[in-house]
């Protein structure tokens, strides 16, 4: 989750391109993930925690898409109320990493000196722990809590936008539009909207695709060994562990899930700009 990342701090005056075929796969993928964890919950219209006992792992049906689970729940009700848990908590957990991330790493950029250096230790220490490590820490003290999980996965994220938005804010504030605009009595806040924002904003979008892959992956994972959030909450990792026992019997039942996990990675991985994918 703590990946190294060293993107090229190069200004780029180029226009801005036309999205290509694949960013716009990506979008409609996403955004058709995005309204089925919306709206799925409310349209299925069925209690994910329901057990029909007699229902025991039925194949699925015209009213029932998915069939039911070894507890006879609807696995289209849970899916849908997995995925709006998961990807809200993965988001939160972005924005909470990003929004302060940056603050920070514009702070340290424009004091410098001891300002730059104790939040440059700070973020040294955060990053010495191994991210899901840090979130482990944390889930140990209450098992299964929603908080522990959202506040984890947010130590360990807003370190790289810190980190990224600090080397970049150096170099931008040294350009000469930069100077320029300081010698002609422009604020701290005009400059930031106007000539650092720009610059940065392509570099915080890229981590916060990343991040938001890192922290669905985090949960999943945290979830599949049993230290995440716990049954019978419907979130993807925590059902495919319920499942996996059942999968040479009904291998769609895991498989919804698995799928739903990998078609939002595709998605954010398609939105990468052609010179980054390359």
């Amino acid at each position: 989750m703590n990946a190294h990342l060293a993107p090229e701090l190069v200004i780029d005056d180029a226009p801005a391109r036309r999205l290509n075929r694949a960013q716009l796969a990506g979008i409609v993928l996403l955004g058709a993930i995005g309204l089925f964890a919306l709206f799925g919950p409310w349209l299925v219209g069925i209690d994910p925690a329901r057990q029909q006992l007699e229902r025991f792992l039925e194949n699925p049906s015209l009213a029932h898409p998915l069939g039911f689970d070894q507890l006879g729940r609807d696995m289209l009700a849970r899916l849908a109320h997995g995925a709006r848990l998961s990807l809200t908590l993965a988001g939160l957990s972005v924005l909470s990493a990003a929004i302060p991330g940056t603050l920070l790493g514009l702070l340290a950029a424009w004091r410098g000196g001891w300002p730059e250096r104790a939040l440059a230790a700070f973020a040294d220490a955060v990053l010495a722990l191994p991210g899901l490590l840090l979130v482990l820490l944390l889930t140990a003290f209450t098992p299964g809590g929603f908080w522990p999980l959202y506040v984890g996965i947010s130590l360990a994220l807003w370190v790289e936008y810190f980190r990224v938005v600090r080397a970049a804010g150096r170099i931008l504030l040294a350009s000469p539009h930069v100077e320029a605009a300081r010698l002609l009595g422009f604020g701290p806040v005009y400059i930031v909207r106007r000539h650092l924002m720009p610059e940065l904003l392509p570099r915080l979008l890229t981590l916060m695709r990343f991040g938001f892959a890192g922290a669905v992956l985090a949960m999943s994972a945290l979830g599949f060994v049993g230290v995440g959030l716990q049954p019978p909450t419907p979130e993807l990792g925590v059902m495919m562990i319920e499942l996996l026992p059942y999968y040479g019997e009904t291998p769609w039942l895991i498989g919804a899930p698995v799928l739903l996990l990998f078609l939002t990675l595709l998605g954010l991985l398609l939105l990468a700009p052609e010179r980054e994918a390359a």
